[in-house]
């Protein structure tokens, strides 16, 4: 049974803890013992904290005891990732500089999954600041794919991901500018869902109204990852961007009722971008899982010229403004692409910034109308299946040269720029046994919707029920 508890999903295991079948501190242990088991052969979980974990599932148990009312994430434990701050738990965004960092306070994510009841058992490996979808610093080294250890985890939020698939925690949450919640779920075989900007309102921060970047969940099902949401999404007056829906229309089962939906179809993405030919035929073969689901599907892919200008020119301001105050005194303890990123910020002038801006609204339009015809889009979360763990990024894509660290995962930050929902959900795997996730991306605000669409496709596969080699 302990072991076991492991590879249970979050809201049974939820629903195992409320009805006291199961103690806090027997998942606890459980889920230990795993990562004691898993951990040293994957790197996905950097920091963890038992003793104080184990007074979190004590108090836990002691409350439902009591007869107090239990939290929806009653004594489910999580790890959070590395770029997130954690009271009293070093975080380190994966960077030297901040090696012996320990905050004194808690991120609104985080206070928000402890008043939900979640024990916080550590802190999930990150790429260094979160620059780039693969998952290594040089504080806690490289995480690696679960599926094949030779190979990459995805990232930047890979720490949860492999964490998710080996059964270290049962939920986690990560980051989403360029892709970090999407890539490494489909590296991974989990799901990851990038909601509507402001649905998972990040404090503090140094721009509230940024919409670029969001906070989301990652769980092993469509209905744990809304179980998560459920607890970290809803308003905070600091954020203006934040959503006013509470968390709880997120609260599972989603209903997978998804009769007449529209779907746009692009394995290949529209032929706009380079899609390594394995993971074109992966997402292809999907095509009749959708129709046997009574939607609808068509070819097509959304006009997003513009969208590559204006996410650099964006993504570069947003690390010079952040990180462009260490730069003159760490710049030797910066890997060189964020050098780059920060550099790139810097040199730029209002004029680009408002080129960038202008190119958004463009895609804006564009998108609505495009919406108008579909509920949904079908395509690719990432263009390459998971890549040996020793790059730093993929060199080329399907024979296209990648000019930058960022060019090949341009099919998940062209969809960051559109402002819209999207979730990475296992599809298959390729003939080599790697993983490749399927991204849905859904109408402006309808995340719910979107989450039923990716829960009826996960009951239609069962692809995520294939568990990496222990």
């Amino acid at each position: 049974m302990p072991d076991d508890l492991c590879d249970r999903t979050a809201t049974e295991l939820a629903r195992m803890l409320r009805s006291r079948e199961v103690s806090a501190r027997d998942v606890l242990d459980a889920h230990l013992a795993r990562i004691e088991e898993t951990n040293p052969a994957i790197n996905a979980i950097v920091t963890v904290v038992p003793e104080r974990a184990m007074d979190e599932a004590r108090e836990a148990d002691e409350r439902l005891a009591r007869g107090e009312a239990a939290g929806p994430l009653h004594g489910l434990p999580i790890a959070i990732k590395d770029l997130v701050q954690t009271a009293g738990i070093r975080t380190t965004f994966g960077s030297p500089i901040f090696a012996d960092n320990v905050p004194a306070t808690d991120d609104l994510l985080v206070q928000r999954v402890r008043a939900a009841g979640a024990v916080v058992i550590g802190k999930t490996n990150t790429a260094e600041w979160g620059a780039g979808s693969h998952t290594f610093n040089e504080v806690f080294g490289l995480t690696r794919n679960p599926y094949d250890r030779e190979r990459s985890a995805g990232g930047s939020s890979g720490g949860a991901a492999a964490a998710l698939a080996t059964g270290m925690v049962p939920i986690a949450d990560g980051s989403d500018l360029g892709g970090s919640l999407r890539n490494p779920a489909s590296f991974c075989n989990v799901v990851g869902f990038r909601p509507s900007a402001g649905r998972v309102p990040t404090w503090p921060s140094i721009d509230t109204r940024d919409d670029l970047s969001v906070d989301g969940p990652m769980g092993r099902t469509v209905d744990d990852v809304a179980f998560l949401l459920s607890a970290i999404a809803g308003p905070d007056d600091r954020v203006p961007i934040s959503r006013p829906e509470p968390g709880s229309v997120f609260t599972p089962p989603i209903e997978a009722a998804v009769t007449g939906t529209r779907i746009a179809w692009a394995p290949a993405c529209g032929g706009t971008m380079p899609v390594e030919p394995e993971v074109v035929a992966v997402i292809d073969a999907a095509r009749p899982v959708f129709e046997a689901l009574a939607c609808t599907t068509e070819d097509a892919f959304p006009d997003l010229r513009g969208a590559r200008e204006a996410f650099l020119t964006l993504r570069a301001q947003m690390f010079a403004a952040a990180l462009g105050p260490l730069l003159e005194h760490h710049r030797d303890r910066m890997k060189a692409t964020v050098v780059w990123n920060i550099e790139m910020g810097l040199g730029q002038s209002a004029g680009d910034i408002a080129a960038a801006q202008a190119h958004r609204s463009v895609i804006d339009e564009r998108t609505a109308a495009f919406f108008e015809r579909f509920d949904a889009i079908a395509m690719p979360v990432s263009q390459v299946p998971p890549f040996p763990a020793e790059l730093e990024y993929p060199n080329s894509v399907a024979g296209a040269s990648m000019q930058t660290y960022l060019d090949w995962m341009e099919s998940c930050w062209a969809i960051s720029v559109t402002g819209l929902p999207a979730i990475s959900v296992p599809c298959d795997f390729t003939d080599q046994g790697l993983p490749v996730g399927i991204q849905l991306v859904g109408r402006r605000w309808d995340d719910l919707g979107l989450l039923r669409l990716a829960k009826a496709f996960e009951e239609a596969t069962g692809a995520g029920h294939r568990a990496p080699p222990r």
